[in-house]
C-alpha cells in the first residue's frame, strides 16, 4: 500500500491496521468507485475535482457504518458490500398498488430511502433511491435519481424506448436486503449480484431497519 493510501486510511485518527476490516472495506470501495469514475465520471473537470475531493469522506463514512452498526445483513469486507441470502424470486413482484399507496400515504417524507424495482429485457433488480419531493395534491413523489412515481408505485418516467420499467415498492426486510446486496434475477434464474454505487452504499447506511420510516436524528 502506498503512502498516499496509508494517509487516506489514517486520516481523522483511523490508523492503518487498527481495524483490518475497516481498511479492507475502504480499499474495496476506493478501487470500485475510482474505476466507475474512470469509465462513467463527469467530463467537466471542475465537477470531477469536487467529486474526487469528497470521495475519502464518503468512503470512510460507509466503512465506519459497516463495521460499527448491527443490521440484518452480513458484511463482505473483501468486496466492500453487504451480504444476505438471495431469494429465488425477486421480492416485490407480487406487491399490490393498494398496499404501496397506503404505506406512502403515511410515510412519504423528504430524505426517506426507498426501493425501486427495475425491470428490463435482461431481468430485474431493486435499486435504492431517496425522496427529494412529495406532492400531496396529486399523490406523487420524486425520487432523486429515478424521477416521479405515484403513491401506488407507478413510474411516470419509464423509458419505453429502452424497454425499462421502474416501479416504486413499499419497503420490507426482503426488499431492502436484496437492494442493499445487489441481487439480480434473470427471467428463470438468479443473476450475478451487481456492485452498488457509492451513492447507493451511502443510502444503505440511512435505512431504519425496524420500521423503514425516516430515522429520527438523535
Amino acid at each position: 500500500m502506498s503512502s498516499e493510501q496509508s494517509g487516506f486510511f489514517s486520516h481523522s485518527g483511523e490508523l492503518e491496521g487498527t481495524n483490518p476490516q475497516f481498511t479492507e472495506i475502504c480499499t474495496a470501495l476506493y478501487e470500485r468507485e475510482l474505476l466507475h469514475i474512470a469509465h462513467n465520471g463527469p467530463s467537466n473537470v471542475s465537477i470531477l475535482r469536487r467529486r474526487l475531493a469528497g470521495l475519502p469522506h464518503h468512503i470512510r463514512s460507509v466503512a465506519r457504518y459497516l463495521v460499527g452498526h448491527s443490521t440484518p445483513l452480513d458484511v463482505d469486507a473483501h468486496n466492500g458490500s453487504w451480504f444476505f441470502k438471495q431469494p429465488a424470486k425477486c421480492p416485490g413482484l407480487t406487491q399490490t398498488a393498494e398496499s404501496c399507496n397506503t404505506w406512502y400515504q403515511k410515510n412519504a417524507q423528504w430524505g426517506l430511502v426507498i426501493p425501486i424495482l427495475v425491470k428490463s429485457l435482461e431481468g430485474s433488480h431493486i435499486e435504492l433511491d431517496s425522496i427529494d419531493k412529495v406532492q400531496w395534491e396529486n399523490q406523487t413523489l420524486h425520487a432523486n435519481l429515478h424521477g416521479w412515481f405515484t403513491f401506488e408505485g407507478i413510474g411516470l418516467n419509464n423509458e419505453t424506448l429502452c424497454f425499462s420499467e421502474k416501479t416504486l415498492l413499499k419497503p420490507s426486510k426482503a426488499i431492502m436486503a436484496s437492494a442493499c446486496c445487489g441481487h439480480t434475477w434473470r427471467h428463470k434464474s438468479k443473476g450475478m449480484p451487481r456492485a452498488l454505487s457509492l451513492r447507493e452504499m451511502r443510502l444503505s447506511t440511512n435505512i431504519e431497519w425496524r420500521t423503514f420510516k425516516l430515522a429520527k436524528n438523535e
